[in-house]
């Protein structure tokens, strides 16, 4: 079981000769250097450099005609990682029941959002998770600490870290953050210990817990990139459209979770949603909000508090649908946030550009 990174640093010095100039020596040389973003000050102590072939009669000539690099190649490792995820929002889904866990899954349309989960990894003798959110004052506090699907995953990969998730939007309010905990710390952890992972396998590890504990069935899909898209097929191996239309924010409200392993462990409430998936795919953004309505109703999740806000958004032209799976409302433009400010903290965000991704290195 890993639990502590090694560190070091390589130098190489590299010299090159023009001219067919010889150096008989080099002189002692001071650099500042930048390592991922912290500036540190090394001593390179260059002397007696020689080269086999003539000496040099002059070191100015050296100096004027002998270029001198040096390259400082890396392998130090981090101290801890940071990685991030978008959410994801589904507007419409139908579970996919494969014969493996790979295969099992769902398809349907949904928006990656740039909200989402940020998780922090350090080494650690035993896995720790702390789940954090933020306020109005965007500082984060705890929320809570431990996690099944991290702590699952981690065992599962057979290493141990101190985990830190931090999140702006709700958890189990229809955003995908568990995926996205998974994705981002499954990145961090990849970097940490040097696992040598593909993005496609960290997708794999991830979907297989959400499956297994029912948190999921199509959001790990979604968020290996960006946009808005529509999944053919189930599993991180199916087939996704990304689509980059829609490039106003969007709003979301939220009313509380929906206890998302109940939904999707029921027979009976998985076919009413199986029956009211849609026939065709959206042609555009705003079809991808009428069929997601269409869904919502059809399906019979739709709470008393989203219908209501819905048909607000309605009378103001704004295009809007439940937040799957979660008691709340997404909405489209800028006109939205005037709508959903009656009801409670609006969430802004746009859609995403891409997935999972390291975004510091801490050395």
């Amino acid at each position: 079981m890993r639990s502590q990174p090694q560190s070091g640093i390589l130098f190489s010095i590299i010299v090159l000769r023009q001219n067919n100039v010889p150096a008989v020596g080099v002189p002692q040389r001071y650099y500042l250097i930048k390592i991922t973003g912290v500036v540190r000050q090394i001593r390179l102590i260059l002397d007696n450099v020689n080269i086999y072939q003539n000496s040099c009669r002059d070191s100015l000539m050296w100096e004027n005609t002998l270029s001198f690099y040096i390259t400082l190649h890396k392998s130090m490792k981090p101290i801890a990682v940071v990685a991030y995820c978008p959410g994801h929002i589904s507007g419409y889904f139908r579970r996919i029941e494969g014969d493996t866990i790979a295969t099992t899954g769902s398809i349907g349309a949904g928006v990656v959002i740039s909200e989402g989960v940020t998780a922090t990894v350090e080494p650690s003798e035993t896995t720790t998770v702390i789940i954090k959110q933020r306020g109005g004052s965007r500082t984060p506090f705890e929320i809570d600490s431990g996690s099944h699907l991290l702590i699952h995953v981690m065992e599962r990969l057979d290493v141990t870290a101190s985990i830190i998730t931090e999140c702006l939007l709700p958890i189990g309010a229809g955003f995908g953050l568990s995926a996205a905990a998974l994705l981002a710390t499954l990145t961090a952890v990849n970097r940490l210990y040097e696992l040598g992972m593909h993005q496609e396998e960290i997708a794999q590890y991830a979907h297989r817990t959400e499956i297994e504990h029912r948190t999921g069935l199509g959001d790990v899909a979604a968020c290996q990139g960006g946009g808005r898209v529509i999944r053919y097929g189930p599993g991180i191996h199916g087939f996704i459209e990304r689509r980059f239309d829609m490039p106003e924010p969007l709003y979301a409200v939220s009313f509380g979770p929906i206890h998302t392993p109940s939904v999707l462990g029921s027979p009976e409430q998985m076919e009413r949603v199986s029956s009211a998936f849609p026939k065709t795919t959206p042609a555009n953004a705003m079809d991808f909000f009428h069929l997601s309505r269409y869904f919502a109703e059809q399906s019979g999740l739709m709470t008393r508090e989203v219908k209501e806000v819905t048909r607000l958004c309605d009378t103001a032209g704004v295009p809007s649908s439940m937040t799957m799976l979660g008691n709340g409302v997404f909405a489209y433009g800028r006109n939205a946030r005037d709508v959903l400010l009656p009801f409670g903290a609006v969430y802004e965000f746009r859609v995403a550009d891409a997935g999972a991704r390291i975004i510091e290195d801490k050395v």
